[in-house]
């Protein structure tokens, strides 16, 4: 993200934090809701979202691999399917085996993942996506139930998974999650953290994200010591932007900036103690790799930044492939297989891999049937969760029929979800510790579906 980007995004967030001192009674109760929570909150938990940009193509990331539903998926897209010889070195093997005999294999640029899910450390979620409530094909058909809005619109979709809401919502699921526990951390702040910039998942209602580089936080003054070559002008500068005013506005101004001031010398200070180098499995040239270091980084230095609970929003873009599907998209998946891996190795190492739950989102899955060299956007898609607290491997959902217009499909093989976001983000909520009675706080639809499928099981 470049400079002028990072002070944009500093001062959206500095205006919502100036905000926070004139909350509603409903802000108000959130926050007291936060402190019920914090208070059984004596361990360290990080949900952490991978999410792909551009709408992720399920077919090729998760391709059928038992012979007649393999040969479905080569029939509805015989210039992208993949060699189902090349398959034979991923195919998931779970611990009970799918009705019908069915198999899947993950892309060969994949193959880093194969263990985790072998292990018993990866899920595999199937066929999730957003809804507003429990949706059939002839309801779809008969537009006989509320839809989410424009349907296979990028923005609205991707606002939609990360909001339940379309664009334009001002919080996210992930940013409600923060809200009920900031107040027991040490440093509430530091509860929705972004390492990509930003995203509507991770603002809350009273949480505001914090966004980091790569590197480490980002400083508000570039980290310089001087101001045109002088020491004096920038503390000068600094005591203007921190310095006490009996202007009201522009007392809540030097607040915020004493406020960022001081967590970046609190979190640059405690990094220092997790130097990069210390963090040696990460692969270089991997922009999702540099993203999930900084997490990873971050995590290590929980108890020194007061933390108790965390939620992490990483991404990598580059998935909205109309064409070259078939050489670019085994280059995302590979930068993803190999980040993931490195990243949960590193929660190994740092002994805390039961604390750490990952998942991948996106905007949507995309077409079965191919578009030329590429495939359409669709709806429904494959997803994965990983981490040591995970009841992996195992396929979560119900496969789908493979082809065009399925029971399970809407046509081009865009596959009707069968698992709402609401339920996939309601099972991770529940391990994070949102309680059942909070959970319509943090997901308004949720109250759509039977309260026996909050829970998925995943996790």
């Amino acid at each position: 993200m470049s400079n002028d980007q990072s002070r944009r995004a500093f001062l959206k967030r500095s205006a919502a934090l100036g905000l926070a001192g004139s909350a509603t009674p409903f802000v108000t109760s959130l926050a007291a809701i936060g402190e019920a929570a914090a208070a059984t909150a004596t361990d360290y938990k990080a949900l952490v979202c991978v999410f792909f940009y551009g709408g992720n193509d399920y077919a090729n990331t998760l391709p059928p691999y038992d012979q007649p539903s393999y040969d479905l998926y080569q029939a509805a897209r015989s210039n992208l399917a993949l060699d189902r010889n090349t398959l034979a070195a991923t195919v998931l093997t779970p611990s009970a085996a799918l009705a019908g005999g069915r198999q899947y294999a993950l892309a060969p640029t994949m193959a880093p993942l194969v263990p985790l899910f072998s292990a018993g450390k990866m899920a595999v979620v199937l066929n999730v996506g957003t809804l507003v409530m429990p949706t059939t094909k002839a309801q779809y058909t008969a537009a006989s139930v509320k839809l989410p809005p424009k349907l296979f619109s990028h923005n609205d979709q991707q606002s939609y998974w990360q909001a339940s809401s379309p664009e334009g919502a001002s919080s996210g699921w992930g940013g409600r999650i923060g809200d009920l526990f900031q107040s027991g951390n040490g440093t509430s702040t530091l509860t929705c953290v972004n390492a990509s910039g930003n995203a509507v998942f991770l603002t809350g209602k009273t949480a505001i994200q914090y966004s980091v580089s790569t590197s480490g936080p980002i400083s508000l003054l570039s980290n310089g010591s001087t101001l045109f070559g002088s020491t004096t002008a920038m503390s000068t500068l600094r005591s203007l932007m921190a310095g006490s005013n009996s202007n009201v506005l522009a007392s809540e101004h030097a607040k915020v900036s004493k406020r960022s001031l001081d967590l970046y010398t609190q979190v640059n200070t405690a990094l220092g103690g997790a130097p990069a180098a210390n963090f040696p499995l990460f692969p270089s040239g991997n922009s999702l790799a540099d993203q999930l270091k900084i997490v990873a980084r971050l995590i290590s230095v929980s108890s020194e930044l007061g933390a108790k609970r965390q939620v992490f929003f990483v991404s990598l873009g580059g998935f909205d492939m109309h064409d070259l599907l078939a050489t670019q998209h085994p280059t995302q998946t590979a930068l993803v297989a190999n980040a993931m891996k490195a990243f949960y190795d590193t929660t190994v190492a740092l002994g805390i891999a039961d604390k750490v739950t990952t998942f991948t989102g996106s905007d949507f899955g995309r077409t079965l049937q191919s578009n030329d060299d590429g495939s359409d956007h669709g709806w429904g898609s494959m997803h994965f969760v990983m981490g040591g607290a995970v009841n992996g491997q195992k396929f979560y959902g119900t496969p789908p029929a493979i082809g065009n217009n399925t029971p399970d499909d809407v046509g081009q093989g865009r596959l009707l979800p069968t698992i709402a976001v609401d339920q996939y983000a309601s099972t991770l909520a529940g391990w994070f510790g949102v309680s059942a009675s909070d959970m319509p706080t943090v997901l308004p639809n949720i109250g759509n579906y039977n309260p026996s499928s909050w829970n998925l099981g995943f996790v």
